[in-house]
């Protein structure tokens, strides 16, 4: 639709940190090079959807919790 952000956000670098895996590891098990998941972290590259929903199946969450389109709020606010 006109007008609308094409920007994806996600959560994937809150999460990777919260389990304590690094990037290489996360790469690793998503089969991409380690500077995949920094673009995907920083915004700067979208994942296909077999990406995106590779991501969320190894966190063991649904799509919708580790991607949107519009920005997630900041963790602790109610």
């Amino acid at each position: 639709m006109p007008g609308e952000s094409s920007a994806l956000h996600n959560r994937i670098a809150v999460l990777r940190v919260e389990r304590r895996i690094s990037r290489r590891e996360l790469a690793r098990a998503l089969g991409v090079h380690y500077q995949t998941v920094g673009y995907l972290e920083r915004g700067e590259y979208s994942p296909s959807l077999v990406l995106a929903l590779q991501i969320a199946e190894f966190f063991g969450l649904p799509v919708e919790a580790v991607f949107s389109r519009e920005p997630f709020p900041p963790i602790g606010l109610d």
